[in-house]
């Protein structure tokens, strides 16, 4: 005997969306419920209003219609942020602009150049014409995150051809959650190029440490900053700050364009 569509309908609202994609193929009473409003509603973020409205997206004819929008990521907060859901899961990634972040100097135009990038999604980045003091930081609230989850950040960036100084001194990167501890690691802001890394593979154990940018289906780069965990639902929010900096060696170093740093949930093995 076939269960009520209601019935199914609740039965799938306690599962997941990688789930609900796959019973489709079951039964028509399946596909039917699993694409009611019932179902979907328990997958959006809690604050999907609240982001729609600050897109440019505004109307849907279905609730599953608007998860899928968000899995394909939308513009929100006048362009300074990208919202994406993962469609298997339904965990939530930020992407903050650079115009979003706090870069020391940025307003100098003798050090940062805003300019029009036609390789992002935001409207601008910002290019580092000259420093010896390299400061970039992000700040995002726990509870705009999923819960229960494990994030990483990363520094989305490219490096021009006229870029120098990057490989000479290494940055420090590290995460804040709330008076939490900050956890610092170093990583160098462009990779060896071919003469440098041939003298590198001399010293396997150099080699080996050397964390640098790795390359991004986007076409741009990305080096990590860290890792942190959200609270449990019901959890008081706090606010985690990301950072990347290179400020000790007082090297004179140029040609980085900032597009955002991403936080996105941790690869689950």
């Amino acid at each position: 005997m076939m269960l009520p569509e209601a019935c199914v309908a609740n039965i799938l609202s306690f599962t997941t969306p990688a789930d609900i994609f796959s019973s489709a193929s079951v039964s028509s009473v399946f596909r039917v419920a699993g694409d009611s409003d019932f179902v979907w509603e328990k997958f959006l973020p809690s604050e999907y209003n609240r982001i729609i409205s600050s897109s440019t997206h505004q109307s849907f004819s279905s609730k599953k219609e608007l998860y899928r929008c968000l899995c394909e990521s939308v513009i929100i907060d006048n362009g300074r942020k990208i919202f994406k859901i993962e469609k298997l899961t339904g965990k939530i990634t930020y992407v903050l602009s650079a115009r979003d972040l706090s870069i020391t100097w940025s307003d100098q135009r003798h050090y940062w150049s805003w300019s029009h990038r036609s390789d992002s999604r935001f409207s601008e980045g910002a290019r580092l014409i000259m420093t010896d003091w390299l400061e970039i930081k992000g700040k995002i609230q726990t509870g705009v995150l999923s819960p229960s989850t494990s994030y990483r950040a990363y520094l989305i960036m490219k490096v021009t051809e006229r870029a120098y100084g990057l490989d000479l001194v290494p940055a420090e990167t590290w995460i804040k959650v709330g008076n939490g501890e900050k956890n610092i690691k170093a990583s160098y802001l462009s990779c060896l190029d071919n003469k440098k890394h041939q003298i590198a593979k001399k010293d396997e154990i150099t080699r080996s440490h050397r964390r640098e940018p790795e390359m991004r289906e986007d076409g741009w780069m990305e080096i990590e900053l860290g890792e942190f965990e959200t609270g449990r639902v019901g959890e008081a929010e706090e606010e985690v700050v990301m950072s990347l900096t290179e400020v000790k060696g007082y090297q004179l170093k140029g040609g980085i364009v900032i597009n955002g740093i991403e936080v996105r949930p941790k690869l689950q093995k």
